[in-house]
């Protein structure tokens, strides 16, 4: 199994807006937990590591105390999607393993210092996409049969609900859900249309989750003591990248620079034939940003916090 072991850039922009007026002391001990998906890229403006994926770490208590990556390819918010990757973990199982996390810290540090380190913690979730293009949207899979959109929509956000507030239970209190992004636009789904253009129905959908979720943790907010759960919203961002790549520098967004068999998946393979130049391409296989994309978004994202963020405040004088 491939776990990622990296943190979206959005989770980058909010932690930073958060900690920016304590200082560099406070970055630097910040502790994260990431749970989700093969969507994810590295945050290195924040200036701290990329936490460790779990398996590597699951009983190192040194490790575990410093944060860990759940996060892996294929995984869901249903326990069936993704089923015929085998190997993922899904968001449920990614819970299961922070549950094992923390018995593992409380071993170490004693019960009240562990539900502390686990308050003060940052969670970051970033999980949605693979419920649409390795679940519903497939064709020779059961939900995409079974449900409507409405009941399928309604089934996510009710699994949704119980997993945070599992999560919570845990001891999670500052989490960050990161909305899905628009997958009408992405290369897998474009080539079901006659003319490669963008599926305006999967955007649709996708806009009706994101928004059922803000939804959501709105009532979780109000229902759980202390909670602080954010929606970060980069669907307009991406979306603008996809229909205006030549303003960022990019060429080519309808397509991936690796030339993939989207009948079988739509992952770049070892024999795969790539573009001559792929800082061109918005995509790097049929699902997935480029590195140079997702540099883009991570400096939109930044530009975007420090246009609107306050000024600090100034330090007192002697």
């Amino acid at each position: 199994m491939k776990i990622m072991i990296m943190l979206r850039v959005v989770f980058a922009v909010f932690v930073f807006s958060s900690l920016a007026a304590m200082g560099s002391s406070a970055m630097t001990q910040l502790v994260t937990y990431v749970f989700g998906d093969s969507l994810t890229d590295v945050a290195a403006k924040l200036g701290i590591p990329s936490p460790p994926a779990y398996l590597a770490v699951s009983q190192n208590s040194d490790a575990l105390l410093k944060g860990v990556n759940y996060a892996s390819g294929g995984a869901g918010i249903l326990n069936d999607t993704g089923l015929y990757f085998i190997q993922r973990l899904s968001f449920d199982d990614q819970i299961n393993s922070f549950k094992r996390t923390k018995d593992v810290i409380t071993a170490r540090v004693g019960e009240a210092a562990a539900i502390k380190h686990c308050n003060d913690a940052m969670y970051f979730i970033g999980i949605g996409s693979n419920d649409y293009v390795n679940n519903f949207l497939q064709p020779f899979l059961a939900d995409g049969q079974q449900y409507t959109h409405d009941e399928f929509v309604e089934l996510l956000i009710s699994t949704l609900d119980q997993q945070l507030s599992r999560l919570y239970q845990l001891g999670a209190r500052k989490m960050v859900f990161h909305g899905v992004g628009p997958l009408g636009c992405i290369p897998s789904q474009r080539v079901k249309s006659r003319k490669g253009q963008c599926l305006k129905r999967v955007n649709e959908w996708i806009l009706e989750f994101n928004s059922k979720v803000q939804k959501l943790l709105n009532t979780l907010n109000h229902r759980l003591p202390n909670s602080k759960l954010i929606f970060a919203d980069t669907y307009p961002l991406v979306l603008d990248l996809i229909n205006n790549p030549t303003t960022y520098g990019f060429k080519v967004s309808n397509t991936s620079c690796c030339n993939v068999d989207t009948s079988i998946g739509g992952l770049c393979l070892p024999n795969s034939k790539l573009c001559s130049n792929r800082n061109d391409y918005v995509f790097w296989d049929a699902f997935h940003p480029s590195d140079a994309a997702n540099v883009v978004l991570a400096e939109k994202f930044f530009s975007t916090l420090f246009s609107s963020a306050p000024a600090a405040a100034p330090a007192p004088s002697d």
